[in-house]
């Protein structure tokens, strides 16, 4: 892993270098060194950087119990309550303009769920919980979150999640399951053989999407989050709204907070993507970000003792994704694994660590004949209820770039070499936004001026969702901002690593952001 500790330290001391108010070095902050946050006392009154108190919650929506059935679902996926934790939940709905540059035309119900200690005042203020797109995004991640964070954050705030656009409540599910199939299943080859079939696919998911939702097609877009957060703040009766962002959520956050400056809270920006990166280049750092994160799943293989994958992990896998690219594996069911599933497998899994034993057995037993492990990667994505529609059109409208091609071809030969697992693959991906229309594009994100609370960013040196660059940018773009670079891997560094942990809560809890260019350890 020294090579991750290198390279967040060197592209730190780069960012220092760009940044005008940033220019200090990296300071490293070992896990073991970090003491609890703060308390409240210690922030002055008078420090210009101190942030806004959290506020009581006088909420307008109207909320019914539904602590049985969110808190099954959240065990189900893998984040049971844990002992002596009693959580309670609450689901309600917000309305919203449909398109939010055409106010009043039409609107959209947006599921919100509300998670606190069981025996929490109803008034605990809040703290927003904004997902990403690509990891199903739906308010639901509340309630994760609820049984990971720590009792300090709960005695403080209750935890409130919100639908991005087309998840939860508000599930996107447009496209042909063939067509969906289709663009996952495209063999990872370099040129341009395959390539009209692929577009051809892509037409088909565009044309039934509109037939079904008209000129709501370009309304899955990070700035309509940004949109929809400032309905919510309003709808929660509070003058600064507290939000924890994660990945393209973070993104949606700041371009908020740009937004509007007078109501920034505390802000957490975990992981955020650079959506100002113009196509191809945003797919290109995510390329060489998911090769990181391989190379970090794979050291990870090795290192816990008899890996399913043998000594060299990336030989292993590269062969089982040639082999499928040959012979495809059939389920009892009929469903097919191919070379193309098992990379968009790894895409689902690489950002959760928790999950990498199984996504390494899942490959093993793959190569062995067996598809069922990867299979269950890919369900949450492509199976009933999954986050591929979602995902697709937010990505889609969240650029205004679209590639013909011959354009493709030449990338995939061209990252062929340099992203030798994921580079072709991710280069065709770009021609499944070849036929959308042509949306606003991306939220702008800029430097919050001196009435704006500052915000605390995060970056993970192997994400394979948001680069680390990108999150470097954006906190660049802020101006108004610290950056904690965590030398681990996978999506979002909150709470997953003790030294991070220290920091967000010393901001969340107590109001004081950690020194700007901090290194959290893996």
């Amino acid at each position: 892993m020294r090579w991750l500790v290198l390279a967040l330290v060197g592209a730190l001391v780069l960012a220092g270098c760009a940044l005008g108010p940033s220019q200090r070095p990296p300071v490293a902050v070992r896990g073991d060194q970090t003491n609890g946050p703060p308390t409240s006392a210690d922030a002055p009154p008078t420090d210009p950087n101190a942030l806004p108190a959290p506020e009581p919650l006088d909420t307008l929506i109207d909320y019914s119990d539904c602590t049985a059935d969110t808190l099954e679902a959240a065990a189900a996926a893998g984040y049971p309550v844990p002992a002596g934790r009693a959580l309670s939940a609450s689901c309600g709905q917000l309305e919203v303009d449909t398109d939010p540059q055409r106010r009043g035309a039409d609107t959209t119900r947006l599921g919100v769920l509300r998670v606190s200690r069981a025996d929490a005042p109803r008034n605990r203020p809040a703290l927003v919980v904004v997902g990403d797109s690509a990891a199903g995004g739906s308010a639901r991640l509340a309630a994760r979150m609820a049984t990971l964070v720590s009792d300090r954050v709960l005695a403080t705030y209750q935890l409130v999640g919100i639908d991005r656009r087309g998840t939860g409540g508000d599930l996107l599910d447009c496209a042909p399951p063939d067509a969906r199939a289709a663009l996952t299943d495209v063999p990872p080859v370099p040129g341009d053989a395959g390539l009209t079939g692929l577009l051809e696919d892509a037409r088909a998911v565009v044309q039934d999407c509109y037939l079904l939702l008209d000129s709501a097609i370009g309304s899955y877009r990070t700035a309509a989050t940004a949109a929809d957060l400032e309905i919510l703040r309003t709808q929660l009766r509070t003058a600064h709204l507290n939000v924890l962002g994660l990945g393209d959520g973070a993104t949606a956050a700041a371009a908020w907070a740009f937004a509007h400056p007078r109501s920034v809270g505390r802000l957490v920006l975990d992981s955020p993507v650079d959506l100002a990166t113009p196509e191809p280049d945003r797919t290109e750092a995510r390329a060489a970000a998911t090769e990181a994160a391989f190379d970090a799943f794979a050291a990870a293989c090795v290192a816990r003792g008899n890996c399913p994958l043998g000594p060299d992990p990336r030989a292993a896998v590269t062969g089982v994704v040639g082999g499928l690219g040959q012979q495809p594996l059939a389920s009892a069911d009929g469903d097919r694994l191919t070379a193309g599933g098992t990379l968009a497998a790894l895409r689902a899994g690489l950002p959760d660590p928790a999950r990498w034993p199984a996504l390494a057995a899942g490959l093993a037993a793959a190569g062995a004949g067996d598809p069922s492990g990867l299979f269950a990667f890919l369900a949450p994505v492509l199976g009933d209820g999954g986050t591929f529609d979602a995902a697709l059109a937010t990505a889609c409208n969240d650029s205004t770039q679209r590639l013909a091609p011959p354009q493709v071809a030449q990338l995939a030969d061209r990252w062929a070499a340099q992203y030798p697992l994921f580079g072709v693959a991710a280069a065709q991906g770009l021609l499944a936004c070849g036929p959308w229309p042509t949306a606003p594009g991306a939220p702008e994100v800029g430097t919050l001026p001196p009435e704006a609370a500052p915000v605390l960013v995060l970056g993970t040196a192997a994400d394979a969702r948001a680069p680390l660059a990108g999150a470097q940018h954006v906190a660049q773009s802020l101006g108004r901002s610290a950056f904690v670079g965590w030398q681990g891997a996978g999506q979002g560094a909150y709470p997953r690593n003790a030294c991070v942990t220290a920091l967000v809560e010393q901001t969340l809890l107590a109001g004081v952001l950690p020194r700007d260019g901090t290194v959290c350890p893996a």
